[in-house]
């Protein structure tokens, strides 16, 4: 639960930059009393290469990412780290230039977000359609776009139809739209603002309160549940830090979320291994199932809490692992989010493409896992480069 701000780019500069790259929280460069936190661009790095691998089927290299080892993955690492970003760099807006900036900037990073999504599904719907698959159509869910394009082009442009692996991008359209007035009761009314969204995902949870998509009946990735954890995220920036930091990071605490962790791993692991799931109690099997995902089932919530605080207590701001040439690149792909998601997701169909048609081995498997890393890391050193070098001439149009 780190409190920085990894924005993305030098921190030198004017308002204007904050439009200047496509990220999952704003770009805003100069926020007063702000420092980059790198352990965040370095969660969010290696949560997308763990999205990589988890994303193409029947990948044993899937087993080096959070999914196989307790009840969260890489999804709320995203969820909270944005929320923690957005309040710090729009925060830093609103300081600098007021709440119309901050409207302006929300909008436009929906925008973006949006506009990136529509292009995702028009890529993927291409690639299976130049590959002429039939069944990745069904898996990718963009056989009703390539049959009924019209009636599948309306609903993707309101949000309601997604192929697959793009349902986190609409949550976060919706997350940037709201955020101003989120950012607003966060910082008039700190502790009311977190108990009501808390007081939203305990509703979801008791009465499953969801958004309508199309063809079928709910989101993925429901709003109304996952916006806790980004609420969470802002509100530890702007408050819980300063009032619980000593606590989170205290012995007993810790000690606390490493037990837990240990338990999640206990469960996780015996989904694999069957004579380990036979020794769970029935009593604790009753209290944990199902583990819901789209509704950020409670289990989730508290794993990764606890691997937060774990993280917390051990990395410091100042680690010397930053400066790892690995964990560079995943430092680099954290702070080019939006780009290195949207790759990530094309990347592993076509690695899944590959795997199918041609091999599907141990080796090829690696192969198609290690390159996919390192093109993403190229992938948003490329972009990092594209944007410092836009910045340094005026916009034509």
């Amino acid at each position: 639960m780190p409190s920085g701000c990894p924005t993305s780019g030098s921190n030198g500069g004017n308002a204007s930059r904050c439009s200047a790259s496509l990220t999952f929280d704003p770009q805003v460069d100069g926020s007063p009393a702000l420092d980059r936190d790198l352990r965040l661009d370095l969660c969010r790095g290696l949560a997308l290469w763990c999205i990589f691998l988890d994303h193409i089927p029947n990948n044993v290299f899937s087993w080096w990412t959070l999914r196989h080892y307790g009840f969260s993955d890489a999804t709320e690492v995203f969820m909270f780290v944005s929320g923690v970003t957005c309040a710090l760099s729009y925060n830093g807006v609103r300081a600098r230039y007021g709440w119309a900036s901050v409207f302006a900037h929300t909008l436009l990073r929906s925008w973006e977000i949006y506009a990136a999504f529509l292009i995702l599904t028009m890529a993927l719907a291409m690639i299976v359609y130049a590959f002429g698959s039939d069944r990745l159509a069904d898996e990718v869910n963009v056989r009703v776009l390539l049959q009924n394009p019209g009636a599948a082009l309306i609903y993707a442009a309101i949000l309601t139809y997604r192929p697959v692996n793009t349902d986190v991008l609409p949550t976060f359209v919706f997350f940037h739209l709201l955020f101003a007035p989120v950012l607003w009761g966060i910082l008039e009314f700190p502790n009311a603002s977190l108990m009501i969204s808390a007081l939203i995902y305990a509703l979801v949870q008791l009465y499953g309160w969801n958004l309508p998509e199309w063809p079928t009946n709910q989101w993925y990735f429901n709003p109304l549940a996952w916006q806790f954890l980004v609420v969470l995220g802002a509100w530890w920036a702007v408050r819980g830090y300063r009032m619980l930091w000593p606590r989170i990071v205290s012995g007993p605490v810790v000690a606390l979320a490493i037990a837990y962790i240990c338990f999640g791993l206990v469960i996780a692991l015996s989904w694999e291994i069957q004579p380990l799931a036979s020794a769970i109690p029935g009593y604790i099997e009753r209290l944990i199932y199902p583990i819901n995902k789209p509704d950020l089932d409670p289990s989730r919530l508290l794993h990764f809490l606890a691997i937060a605080i774990v993280v917390a207590r051990f990395v410091p701001r100042n680690w010397r692992g930053f400066a790892v040439v690995g964990l560079k690149g995943a430092i680099r792909c954290g702070e080019r989010s939006l780009e290195t998601y949207c790759a990530a997701v094309v990347l592993s169909l076509l690695a899944s493409l590959y795997l199918t048609e041609v091999s599907n081995s141990i080796a090829a498997q690696l192969v198609v896992s290690a390159a996919g890393v390192a093109t993403l890391v190229l992938f948003a050193t490329c972009m990092t480069w594209i944007g410092k070098r836009s910045r340094q001439h005026p916009k034509l149009l």
